[in-house]
C-alpha cells in the first residue's frame, strides 16, 4: 500500500507554514476536502480550522473520539506521550538543527568553519597514517588477477612467408 499517513481523527501534524509554523497539532475532524479542525492543547495552540496543505502528517496517532473536547485531546496526547516521541524523532532534530543554522550571525558561521577545517584535518591525517601504513605492509600491491583484462598473454603468431 503505498500511503502509510492518512488524514484522520488523532493524527499528529505538524504546521508547515502560517503564523503557527513548527508547532505539533492534532487533527480532531475533517471539515471537508482541503480543511480539518485542529487543536493542540500541549504546543498552545488553540482550536482552529487549518487547510490540509499547511500540515505535514506525522507518524503518530493518537486516540479520542470524533470531535472531542480540548480536555480529552490533552488527556490522549499526553497518555499517548506524543511529545516525548516527537523529541526523540530524527524529524524534530533536523528542525532543531535548521533553526539553529537560521539564526547563526556572521561570528558564528566563521567559527564553525574554523571548527570544521580542523576536523577534517584530524580525519584526513589519520586516514593518510592507516593508508600509508597499509600500503607499507603490503595490503594495497598491484597483483594482476588471472581473469583481469590486464593478465592477458601474448601469442606471437607465426608471419607466413
Amino acid at each position: 500500500m503505498p500511503f502509510q499517513r492518512f488524514v484522520e481523527v488523532g493524527r499528529v501534524a505538524y504546521v508547515a507554514s502560517g503564523p503557527l509554523k513548527g508547532k505539533l497539532v492534532a487533527i480532531v475532524d475533517v471539515i471537508d476536502q482541503t480543511r480539518v479542525l485542529i487543536d493542540g492543547p500541549e504546543t498552545g495552540v488553540p482550536r482552529q480550522q487549518i487547510r490540509i496543505n499547511e500540515i505535514h502528517l506525522t507518524k503518530f496517532k493518537v486516540t479520542f473520539p470524533h470531535s472531542a473536547r480540548t480536555k480529552v485531546v490533552r488527556k490522549a496526547w499526553i497518555d499517548g506521550e506524543v511529545q516525548k516521541k516527537w523529541e526523540e524523532s530524527k524529524w524534530c532534530k533536523r528542525a532543531e538543527n535548521s533553526a539553529k543554522r537560521r539564526e547563526m550571525n556572521d561570528y558564528d558561521r566563521f567559527k564553525l568553519r574554523g571548527a570544521r577545517r580542523h576536523r577534517n584535518y584530524l580525519r584526513t591525517t589519520v586516514y593518510r597514517r592507516v593508508i600509508n601504513k597499509n600500503i607499507k605492509s603490503g595490503c594495497f600491491r598491484k597483483v594482476p588477477m588471472k581473469n583481469s583484462p590486464r593478465f592477458v598473454k601474448i601469442r606471437k603468431f607465426p608471419v607466413k612467408k
